[in-house]
């Protein structure tokens, strides 16, 4: 009878070890799950997004057509956060009593299958609409921007301030790429995804449209170029070195603050996660982006058919102000091809998509923007040269 006791003690031992086991490496397995691919992608996860800070042009509205907005993404950091549990396949321990140490599903999981399920059984929206809402947003938001611009340049120019010049290494637009950077720490880093949720339109439109619009590499680059052309070169290092400087940490500034915003945010409605959110203003049906499209329509014909009309005036009165009013008629069309020529950021070169970091697209259009910049001053120096000349 000792022996028979002894042997039961025995695998009663042995079997509560093997449990204790297996839910200890799945409890590793799960921790590895998450640690691991983090740790390994982060830097390519990190270069990704600094060259798609602004946009990644049309591939956004073609992913999201295959995603739905109540899907979860599971990542190390937001797993934990929300409190989400994750299935464990039956493969992985055949013990009942270790499958019974599984926490069961937590409420928010429930609610966004439920929010999942509501948003399938939607009717899906043409892709001509997303399109449309699209490009109407950042038609109006680059008019906008365009004007914002010019407002900070009288403000900090001579007029006022005094801070900027058109003949010294503080150009004009510097005011506007500082701000211009600053908000898109907020708009195009940190604050996109949530500006999405109730319109990825209206994200874009206000990351390319508007704050592309303000932020402007080619005028910059041609300023340093007509203070080299008047051999003003320690003007121009000093406005290549300050403006890169301020610029990049205007970008930098802007995120680190926008995290904080949104830690505190966070922080002040914690249980709103549980309760649950429910966007009720979100342009996700066929009549919502039908009444965005007529609205944005009827705004872009009256900035259009106002810029015009000033553009006339402007130019028949010889005043400076035409420049203005051109920039807001083809800024649109602009900010078109910006976005469009965006689809390369983030993808890097050739098929390993070598230096992901660099955002191609906006490369490219903004070294064409400086290339036709360049080519009407000097069309513009050319006839004040023959205007002299005649007279």
């Amino acid at each position: 009878m000792d022996c028979e006791n002894k042997d039961s003690e025995l695998r009663t031992i042995g079997s509560s070890c093997t449990s204790s086991a297996a839910s200890s490496l799945r409890r590793r397995s799960l921790s590895l799950s998450f640690s691991l691919p983090k740790r390994l992608n982060d830097d390519d996860e990190e270069r990704e997004s600094v060259s798609e800070a602004g946009d990644i042009g049309d591939r956004e509205l073609q992913s999201n057509r295959y995603s739905g907005s109540g899907r979860l993404r599971l990542t190390g950091e937001n797993a934990p956060e929300h409190g989400v549990v994750v299935p464990i396949s039956e493969g992985w321990s055949h013990d009942p009593n270790a499958m019974s140490s599984v926490a069961p599903v937590s409420p928010s999981k429930l609610i966004l299958q439920t929010e999942h399920k509501k948003n399938e059984e939607k009717t899906e929206v043409p892709w001509v609409l997303e399109y449309a809402s699209c490009l109407l947003f950042q038609a109006v938001f680059g008019i906008l921007g365009v004007l914002l611009r010019y407002g900070l340049q009288i403000l900090f120019g001579p007029r006022i301030v005094g801070a900027t010049s058109d003949l010294s290494y503080m150009y004009l637009d510097l005011p506007s790429n500082m701000v211009g950077s600053f908000l898109m720490g907020w708009v195009g880093a940190v604050f996109k995804e949530d500006i999405s949720r109730f319109s990825t339109s209206l994200a874009i439109g206000l990351s390319t449209g508007f704050l592309g619009s303000l932020t402007t590499f080619s005028g910059w680059n041609q300023k340093m170029l007509d203070l080299s052309v008047e051999h003003q070169w320690v003007f121009v290092v000093l406005g290549y070195l300050i403006g890169l400087f301020l610029v990049a940490y205007s970008f930098i500034f802007g995120v680190e603050t926008a995290k904080g915003v949104r830690w505190l945010y966070r922080r002040a409605t914690m249980n709103s996660f549980i309760s649950g959110t429910d966007y009720h203003w979100r342009v996700d049906t066929y009549k919502r982006y039908v009444l965005v499209i007529l609205f944005l329509l009827c705004i872009l014909l009256v900035l259009w058919g106002m810029s015009i009309g000033l553009e006339v005036t402007e130019f028949s009165s010889g005043s400076t102000k035409a420049q203005l009013w051109l920039a807001c008629i083809v800024g649109p069309f602009g900010v078109w091809i910006r976005w469009f020529l965006a689809r390369l950021n983030g993808r890097g070169l050739g098929k390993s998509g070598l230096l992901k970091w660099v955002p191609f697209g906006t490369l490219i259009a903004n070294v064409l923007a400086a290339c036709v910049m360049a080519a009407l001053a000097t069309l513009k120096k050319a006839v004040k040269t023959q205007l002299n000349f005649m007279q």
